[in-house]
């Protein structure tokens, strides 16, 4: 269900729910550049569906209210401007929104994908709201690799990922060697959004295995 939220600087904002209001662990799930769309919507729901209360943040809301896109060239380039007119420190305002509208006293973690991957390694390094961060192919992380993180993060990365090479990752584990990184062969940037035509279901499901097993291991 979509609820609203206020940061701390006063900026109200929609955000998906879902999930049991009750529940020992929670996440907050952050979007793509493409918005809180059907995907994220879909993958928010199939996260809560498996027991964890999940919030997931329109972080464009900020720059333009509802914004939902689809996957062609122009929607893409809708959300880099987009997200070239939030600031950082915006955007960690609306995570920590999120992650105090989660339910008191559950255990919290931090997934993104895309622009979202970026945000859940700040996440991790920006915030210490949260135990636990997974961020799928963040082409943001390599610059800001050397923050030190608050709390165990893993990664993951298509290996034919056009807009992060692999140099891009090595220097990554080389700055975090405590930082769990996956790379998986032959997938490439989105593999695990199904809307995408980069889609791979089989590292989808292998990188859900991994990121389930990694949160429920750091969030009890």
């Amino acid at each position: 269900m979509q609820i609203e939220l206020t940061a701390a600087d006063g900026h109200r904002f929609f955000a998906w729910r879902t999930g049991p209001a009750d529940a020992s662990r929670a996440l907050v799930v952050v979007q793509e550049i493409f918005g809180v769309n059907p995907h994220m919507k879909r993958l928010s729901d199939h996260l809560g569906s498996l027991g964890w209360a999940v919030i997931t943040p329109a972080l464009f809301d900020r720059a333009e209210r509802g914004v939902e896109l689809g996957y062609g060239d122009a929607d893409r380039d809708h959300g880099l401007a987009l997200r070239k007119q939030i600031p950082d420190e915006a955007v960690m305002m609306d995570i920590e929104a999120a992650a105090k509208a989660l339910p008191a006293g559950a255990a919290r973690g931090i997934i993104g994908y895309c622009w979202g991957g970026t945000i859940a390694w700040w996440g991790a390094t920006r915030s210490r709201s949260f135990q636990a961060a997974v961020g799928y192919y963040g082409g943001g992380i390599a610059a800001t690799r050397a923050e030190a993180p608050n709390c165990p993060v893993q990664l993951h990365f298509g290996a034919l990922d056009k807009g992060i090479p692999l140099s891009d990752v090595e220097l990554v584990r080389q700055a975090q060697p405590d930082v769990e990184i996956h790379i998986y062969p032959g997938a490439g940037h989105g593999f695990a959004c199904e809307d995408r035509s980069s889609y791979d279901p089989a590292a989808t499901v292998l990188a859900e295995e991994r990121a389930l097993a990694f949160l429920s291991a750091h969030l009890g």
